[in-house]
């Protein structure tokens, strides 16, 4: 079998994702087994709900039902995750489970490409694109995980911190 780790998809009981999370991590951790399971994920995404007018953020499952799983595909380690309770089957033909293509790892933003921005703490910034186009500010904060920079802008004859995305921003 394989010897490199790859993204698979493994069916749960609905309602079960976060426990097959939990017992395979725990599993995983018993045994000693983290160079062969490497991460367990349960993709999930923000959603801004308004009841009775107020705002409230509310996670929500992308795909309820499934659990994705970047692993090396022995024997042993099909073996864990196929009798971990809450677990009905991988995704695939039974004997052999498919992994995921690396198009849909990235189309499902199960694994976030890291890239160098080049762009600093201190450093100074012009903003490229959405509502604060062309302002200009000071790098703040980098958050290599959600891609993103906390900058301060002077606005109004204030410096105001506003959240921007890699994208937006160029070093100036």
């Amino acid at each position: 079998m394989s010897q490199q780790a790859k993204w698979y998809v493994v069916h749960t009981y609905s309602g079960h994702e976060n426990k097959v999370k939990t017992n395979i991590e725990k599993i995983v951790e018993n045994r000693g087994m983290e160079d062969v399971i490497h991460e367990v994920k349960v993709p999930t995404e923000e959603k801004v709900e308004i009841k009775n007018g107020k705002k409230k953020i509310k996670e929500s499952k992308l795909f309820p039902g499934y659990v994705i799983i970047k692993m090396v595909m022995t024997d042993e380690s099909w073996y864990l995750v196929r009798n971990t309770r809450g677990v009905t089957g991988f995704v695939g033909p039974s004997s052999k489970p498919i992994p995921l293509t690396e198009e849909e790892v990235k189309s499902m933003g199960v694994e976030i490409v890291r890239q160098d921005v080049g762009i600093n703490i201190g450093d100074a910034v012009r903003v490229i694109s959405g509502p604060f186009e062309t302002f200009v500010g000071t790098v703040e904060k980098v958050n290599l995980e959600k891609q993103t920079f906390k900058v301060k802008i002077s606005m109004f004859g204030r410096e105001t911190p506003v959240e921007l995305s890699f994208l937006q921003v160029e070093g100036i």
